[in-house]
């Protein structure tokens, strides 16, 4: 198994990077969100890889982090969820934002990528669900998680502001990650306002 690759970046295209390692080009498919953290053709990088066998192919996917490697893993560990699905997936939504989605059972957000419906989105849901719940999520993660509990009682302050946010097209994980941590007592008008101003630099 590859782990990783360091070496020079000679070759970028929409949806993979050229790493020369002891003068030997390897392609690695990747995502739009590892394709951004890239450094000018020409310059040193580091990529974690994935190497994946199947019967007349091998591919190399390469991420800026461990932790999209990881969830790239976690992805394809999913029926029907295909390495060319977790690319699209993760180039919507960064390694944060996915668990987030998987913790607030967000169907909108996984829809968003290519090749992804809302039955597929909702087997991505159960599948992954309690191994995200079963890891050490952070923080953040655990504040969403209360929040998402509050959204599904239906009431309160928290509730109505993710409602109201979801009206002005934010998906309810994005939504939760922008209130997480607000005291519940805070008004709706305020728990909007502070979640749009948070939104708005995150775009």
């Amino acid at each position: 198994m590859i782990y990783s690759l360091r070496g020079k970046l000679i070759h970028v295209t929409d949806n993979a990077a050229v790493v020369e390692c002891g003068g030997v080009g390897y392609l690695c498919s990747t995502t739009r969100t590892t394709l951004n953290a890239l450094p000018p053709v020409g310059e040193e990088v580091m990529l974690y890889t994935y190497l994946n066998v199947r019967e007349g192919a091998i591919d190399l996917f390469g991420f800026a982090s461990i932790a999209e490697v990881n969830c790239f893993k976690q992805l394809t560990s999913v029926s029907g969820v295909g390495p060319k699905v977790a690319l699209a997936i993760l180039s919507e939504l960064k390694p944060d934002q996915l668990m987030l989605s998987l913790v607030s059972q967000d169907i909108k957000s996984l829809t968003r990528a290519a090749g992804v419906g809302k039955k597929l989105a909702e087997r991505i849901l159960l599948e992954l669900r309690d191994k995200v719940k079963s890891e050490e999520l952070g923080d953040q993660l655990r504040q969403v998680g209360q929040v998402s509990e509050q959204i599904s009682a239906g009431t309160g302050n928290v509730a109505e502001a993710v409602a109201a946010l979801e009206v002005l097209g934010y998906s309810q994980s994005e939504a939760a990650r922008a209130i997480a941590g607000q005291p519940p007592e805070t008004s709706v008008q305020d728990l909007v306002k502070l979640a749009l101003k948070k939104l708005a630099g995150s775009r």
